[in-house]
């Protein structure tokens, strides 16, 4: 509690924290452009075999003559016929018919220009747009390893400054790419420096916020994200063109890279440092531009010796990341949480990075994904703070898998009933991810919750990339990936089960309270003083609060 008095006393919520907030939080309207970004830059077009070079199509109906059709009656987009068929449209296998070695003709009215249509990305090469995407993940999971490592030790601020401007360099030379494995490289780039912005940014500003308002700055940086997701809509909309696009939602990120050189460092990072002269100044700095100069004044190294003498100590008991699997306390709320946070951001990726299998506008069903995390994320606070953890979490997990599971079976020209189903699939997702964050701080012990925390941020990378790579089996049959997201979603939501309720529980201290704790006890009606005092302990941060990126 030391130090969370000593941001009262320099200014609690003051300008300089409205202010910089406010900065760091802007970049994520963006970064939720990057995550699905691939939804309008990878659009498949309609598109059929290009014909020989030496066919005659200057007469009505000689294009149709070469081109087989499905059972739906449409061309098919991977079979050309050998020779051109005399007559009406002949079904596929009624001629002789062969891959389309002559290239594609894509179908320009909606997207003019995407990677697929630019690298011919269809057909026998379909699998890697699907790649790119992976590989983008791997990007992100790459980035919360080595970014979130780097952060404890050369500061929030810092790292913030090199990833804004890693994002800026490597999202505009995505635009200018000339091959396809140039692109996947820089996309990959792309991923690893956003990974760290989505990481820092929230513990920059978490660290900077009295106890109390904590939770509204999670709250408020969802809600950003979400905000995001209209904005990708409108600027796709405005911008079809993949390169343009792709130029467009990363040169902002220069104009990031210029103002974060005002940020101020984690006060608090500076004094688990051991830099007390550096926390000193942070903190006088803090109090003049709140107006509190007076105060800042007071602030003294023998102050800051003595306030924050109890809150080094306890830092120095940090127990290994193997103390998750060799206690079984700790190792049962590890795989519990590792499936949640698994399950969560796997079926999430698979919904979102699916738009054009609904039979919609892509841009519509843009817009309504982006609307739906709003209600969604005020039920799942709502439901929380009232039935508690464990129900909503579970809850929100097995109707997002029933409604996945369902959308496999609905015939797919019944595209209001399949989008509404992934609409309110995707909004209990959205909740899921608010509550998870919440629910894996309040379950791990504070000397552990940092670690754990960024165990279960790799986690949700590692359901993120392997999404992508389950939409390929959709080559099969169309109905595989449904099967297979929804079959996770389920078992995540069947494992929060086996986890203890925490509303209204105090914070667990050490390994030994989650040992002793009664996991099937109801919440106590009064909690002695001490365990209260224990509860307002600041929790550390690794990016709760943010979408799975």
């Amino acid at each position: 509690m030391a130090f969370n008095d000593l941001l009262q006393q320099v200014g609690g919520v003051g300008r300089f924290q409205q202010i910089q907030v406010t900065l760091v939080v802007l970049p994520l309207l963006l970064m939720a452009s990057h995550n699905t970004l691939q939804n309008f830059t990878a659009a498949i077009p309609t598109h059929h075999c290009r014909p020989p070079a030496d066919a005659n199509l200057s007469k009505d109906g000689e294009l149709e003559a070469w081109l087989p059709r499905d059972r739906q009656g449409q061309p098919e987009s991977c079979l050309l016929f050998t020779i051109p068929q005399q007559g009406p449209p002949f079904p596929n296998g009624t001629g002789a018919t062969e891959p389309c070695t002559n290239g594609w003709i894509y179908d320009n009215s909606t997207f003019p220009s995407t990677i697929v249509t630019e690298w011919d990305l269809v057909c026998s090469n379909r699998a890697l747009r699907q790649l790119a995407q992976s590989l983008y993940m791997v990007g992100v999971l790459l980035g919360a390893m080595v970014f979130g490592y780097l952060a404890d030790r050369l500061g929030r601020r810092k790292l913030l400054i090199l990833n804004y401007l890693q994002t800026a360099v490597s999202g505009t030379c995505a635009a200018f790419a000339p091959t396809f494995p140039v692109y996947c490289a820089f996309r990959l780039l792309s991923g690893m420096s956003l990974a760290g912005i989505s990481l820092n940014c929230m513990t920059l500003n978490v660290e900077w916020m009295p106890i109390h308002t904590r939770a509204c700055v999670g709250t408020l940086t969802g809600y950003v994200y979400s905000l995001g997701q209209f904005l990708l809509a409108g600027v796709a909309l405005a911008v079809p063109h993949w390169r343009h696009l792709q130029l467009l939602v990363s040169v902002p990120f220069f104009a990031f890279f210029i103002y974060s050189w005002f940020f101020i460092e984690s006060a608090r990072w500076y004094s688990s440092s051991g830099r007390l002269d550096l926390t000193l100044r942070a903190l006088q700095r803090v109090a003049w531009i709140n107006g509190k100069r007076e105060e800042g004044t007071k602030l003294s190294m023998e102050v800051l010796r003595a306030s924050l003498q109890k809150e080094l100590t306890m830092g120095k008991g940090q127990a290994s990341a193997l103390e998750l699997l060799r206690c079984p306390a700790l190792r049962h709320l590890f795989f519990c949480l590792s499936t949640l946070w698994f399950a969560t951001s796997f079926a999430y990726y698979g919904l979102v990075m699916d738009l054009q299998g609904f039979g919609v506008s892509i841009y519509l069903i843009q817009v309504i994904f982006g609307a739906v995390d709003l209600p969604a994320k005020l039920v799942g606070f709502l439901v929380i703070n009232s039935l508690g953890r464990r129900p909503a979490q579970m809850a929100s997990l097995l109707l997002a898998g029933i409604c996945i599971l369902v959308n496999g079976v609905v015939p797919q020209d019944q595209s209001i009933v399949r989008t509404s189903l992934a609409v309110l699939g995707k909004g209990c997702l959205a909740a899921s991810f608010n509550c998870i964050f919440l629910y894996t701080g309040e379950l791990y012990p504070t000397v552990i919750r940092q670690t754990g925390m960024g165990v279960s941020n790799l986690w949700t990378r590692a359901g993120s990339m392997s999404a992508p790579l389950v939409k390929i089996t959709g080559e099969l049959q169309p109905f595989i990936p449904s099967i297979i997201f929804g079959t996770i979603t389920l078992l995540g939501g069947s494992a929060a089960y086996f986890l203890p309720e925490t509303l209204n529980r105090p914070l667990p201290e050490t390994i030994q309270d989650v040992e002793t704790w009664s996991w099937r006890a109801k919440k106590p009606k009064q909690e002695p003083e001490a365990e209260k005092a224990s509860q307002r302990i600041p929790l550390q941060s690794s990016g709760p609060g943010l979408d799975p990126s």
